[in-house]
């Protein structure tokens, strides 16, 4: 039997990688307060984040498959999430001109009998940058609802001298294990004629 998809996020990035595979979803936006997970550990501050979302949202019948996942930017162990103010994506972007930075993605799916819990990591490296460009970057609206203060998926592009592994990862959701893992709980893409 296939199954139906929840997405647990209000993400339109994660919304916009699904539907690039053609996996069909709904959405059902999680209601988790962040800031109780006190880890500073990047990876297990994004398994407990997905975990937390994916746990949030019911499972109403046994044809549902939850799916959730969390996204942290770490530079020499510090965690980057959300910039708070111009003052927070300044001193962000500007510690990662010229280095190289971890992006770590957590995943969880589960169904009525079944869950698993992943994590995936890429590693990034910016340009080193000068203060027009950040300047001119952190006045746009792109960096305050990212991990890291910046999108590599747009405007952040520029930045990015190298990846070591999974775009998606960076994205915010690593869709090609991502697929792999959902065709354990019978969730697939959807072929065109049907």
């Amino acid at each position: 039997m296939i199954k139906n998809l929840i997405l647990a996020s209000s993400s339109p990035r994660r919304q916009e990688i699904l539907n690039q595979v053609k996996i069909p979803f709904t959405i059902q936006k999680p209601n988790v307060d962040e800031s109780q997970i006190k880890s500073r550990d990047p990876l297990e501050k994004v398994k407990q984040l997905a975990l937390r979302k994916g746990q949030n949202v019911p499972i109403e019948h046994k044809g549902e498959v939850i799916l959730s996942a969390d996204t942290v930017v770490s530079f020499e162990q510090n965690i980057f999430e959300k910039p708070k103010s111009k003052v927070d994506a300044l001193q962000m972007i500007t510690t990662l001109s010229g280095n190289v930075h971890e992006v770590f993605t957590g995943v969880m799916i589960r169904s009525f009998d079944h869950e698993i819990i992943f994590v995936e990591k890429t590693k990034v490296e910016f340009w080193q940058l000068s203060k027009d460009e950040i300047d001119w970057y952190i006045s746009t609206d792109e960096p305050y609802d990212k991990a890291g203060a910046y999108g590599i998926q747009s405007l952040g592009s520029m930045f990015v001298k190298q990846i070591i592994g999974d775009y998606y990862t960076v994205m915010g959701l690593p869709i090609s294990r991502v697929v792999r893992e959902l065709r354990k709980f019978h969730v697939y893409p959807k072929i065109d004629n049907e």
